[in-house]
């Protein structure tokens, strides 16, 4: 072997051998940077999520507004004063044999007041014809099949008839001094509103005039359809004149779809009756009608205007009743109707507990001879009728 080839073969071992070394170093030294972590640093850590809620914060009230004064309304001014009459107590009249006690009157219908009122008596005579109907049915049902009736018990006489207490009698009974108003014609429009709002109009006529012996006084109340008028309610009263005023006698009532009815004032034994019930109360001076109640007003107002204060309190027979109207003197006003505006005296007649409901409103103008020019109802259920005159006609010549 020559010297040549014996140094590479030499040089190439030490290279191989230096190659060896550095690779064992390099080793070495990625093994000593391994030794020194921790297993959790070579492998990334998941975090789990934050989560964040954003809340509203509560808003501050906003302030109150300041409070700002009302203004002071100026009241009405106050109504002259009337000194009224020196009352007189007078004993009321003896009741007849057939009279009951004195007591507290009974309900009366509130709708008996308005002129304008319609009756559903036609509704419950309808109901006992259908039912007489389906009796007679079912007896002929039975004959065909053979099945006698059992003859029917003899009638049995009716319980006695309860006698309506008498209203008590009037404390402190004023007596008036009166003077009739001129006998005239009065056309009035009615303006109804019910309790669920529904409005309709018509029309009414107050007429009196002077028959012999005495008076008469027609009421008419309708309806308006297209170029007649359709009457719901016609009121009439008879009686004669005097001291007290207008003293009925007889008033009749008849509303359509139902039959018509009497009220008697007997002035002989001194009783009210009525033909729709069995009530029997005591007469007493100035006793009225529905029909003659605001002609009556009217005398009371035409014989001095100072007898318009405090309680004035008539006793006013109905279709089935009786009880005593207390009317007070709301103030003078002035109202517009289809004559122009007038200058009225306004009464008011408030509900009264265990007697009547409604309220009744009138108004007298004393330009016209006091006679009513305006009449208001307002029922208990809300429903007011309002009739206003839009015509009069005096039948004869008169002083106001």
């Amino acid at each position: 072997m020559s010297l040549a080839n014996a140094l590479i073969r030499h040089r190439r071992q030490y290279a191989f051998g230096a190659l060896t070394v550095l690779l064992h170093v390099l080793v070495f030294d990625w093994f000593s940077g391994q030794l020194g972590r921790r297993r959790e640093d070579a492998a990334p850590v998941v975090r789990a999520p934050l989560l964040a809620q954003l809340i509203e914060a509560p808003r501050p009230a906003p302030p109150a507004p300041p409070l700002v004064p009302q203004p002071k309304l100026n009241p009405p001014p106050p109504l002259p004063e009337v000194p009224p009459e020196p009352i007189e107590p007078i004993e009321p009249p003896p009741a007849g044999p057939d009279t009951a006690p004195a007591s507290d009157p009974h309900a009366v219908s509130p709708g008996a007041d308005s002129a304008a009122a319609v009756s559903a008596d036609a509704a419950t005579a309808q109901e006992g014809a259908a039912a007489q109907l389906a009796s007679g049915q079912g007896r002929a049902t039975m004959a065909a099949a053979g099945v006698q009736s059992q003859p029917a018990p003899p009638p049995q006489p009716p319980p006695p008839q309860q006698t309506a207490p008498a209203p008590a009698p009037l404390p402190q009974q004023r007596v008036y001094k009166v003077d009739l108003p001129p006998p005239a014609e009065i056309t009035l429009d009615v303006a109804r509103t019910d309790a669920n709002g529904t409005q309709w109009h018509g029309e009414a006529l107050l007429s009196w005039e002077r028959a012999a012996p005495g008076y008469r006084v027609r009421v008419e109340a309708g309806i308006r359809v297209v170029f007649t008028r359709v009457n719901l309610l016609t009121l009439s009263s008879e009686g004669t004149v005097g001291d007290e005023g207008f003293i009925p006698i007889l008033m009749t009532e008849k509303r359509r779809g139902r039959a018509a009815t009497a009220t008697h004032f007997n002035r002989k034994d001194g009783t009210l009756t009525f033909s729709a019930s069995q009530a029997k109360y005591a007469l007493v001076p100035g006793t009225q009608d529905k029909a003659s109640l605001p002609l009556q007003l009217a005398a009371i107002a035409r014989g001095d205007a100072k007898q318009l204060s405090g309680t004035i309190d008539i006793l006013v027979g109905e279709d089935r009743d009786a009880s005593v109207f207390s009317f007070t003197v709301a103030g003078q006003e002035q109202i517009d109707t289809r004559l122009g505006r007038l200058a009225t005296w306004h009464l008011v007649r408030p509900p009264k507990p265990g007697s009547y409901h409604s309220r009744l409103e009138v108004w007298l103008a004393p330009g016209y001879g006091w006679l009513p020019v305006q009449i208001r109802n307002v029922e208990a259920s809300g429903a007011v009728t309002t009739q206003t005159a839009s015509n009069i006609v005096m039948k004869e010549a008169g002083s106001p």
